[in-house]
């Protein structure tokens, strides 16, 4: 069984990986916004459209592998602490204000999702008379990817509230029965 102390650190440790992963899963959102396609780039030949790849394509993947992994490690955290072998960790109890956090992240998650996955692939080159769907060119409107940004920045606080809301709770309980044996 972990120590109190190695447990602590094993949180803290991917609390701080999980948020550095946000981030940089902001960081490639904001660039995917500068990146994408502008209606500059669109060709058009009477009929049908032409538009190039552009560098949000890319940036757009890296986001959301890094979005994948932050919402992975926060909830591995949680649920690592909460379960034990398939059977209730006894040290650790998940709040109803911890729960609604979680439920929060993983709708702020599968939105932000969404949106970076179809923004992504229509930043994906658009040859003639194929387009992105039914033959026809897209373009990612403005602020698809700064939405995205705050959908990620919602999640990620989401998932990290809950995993310190567990942890002090369980450290508050854990006082109460110290404070129980020695009274």
């Amino acid at each position: 069984m972990e120590t109190p102390n190695r447990c602590k650190f094993t949180v803290i440790f991917s609390v701080i990986i999980s948020l550095t992963l946000a981030l940089v899963s902001c960081l490639l959102c904001i660039a995917s916004e500068i990146k994408r396609n502008k209606k500059e780039d669109l060709r058009f030949n009477g009929k049908q459209c032409y538009l190039p790849s552009s560098q949000a394509f890319g940036l757009g993947i890296a986001a959301l592998v890094c979005l994948s992994l932050a919402q992975i490690i926060g909830n591995c955290v949680l649920f690592k602490n909460y379960c034990s072998g398939g059977k209730r960790n006894s040290h650790y109890k998940i709040t109803l204000i911890a729960m609604v956090l979680l439920l929060i992240s993983w709708l702020s998650f599968g939105i932000a999702m969404i949106l970076l996955i179809t923004a992504t692939s229509m930043s994906k080159r658009q040859p003639y008379r194929i387009g992105w769907l039914n033959g026809e060119c897209y373009l990612v409107k403005r602020g698809v990817y700064a939405g995205s940004t705050i959908l990620i920045l919602v999640t990620v606080g989401s998932v990290i509230g809950s995993v310190l809301l567990t942890i002090k709770a369980n450290q508050t309980e854990q006082d109460r029965k110290i404070h129980a044996q020695t009274g």
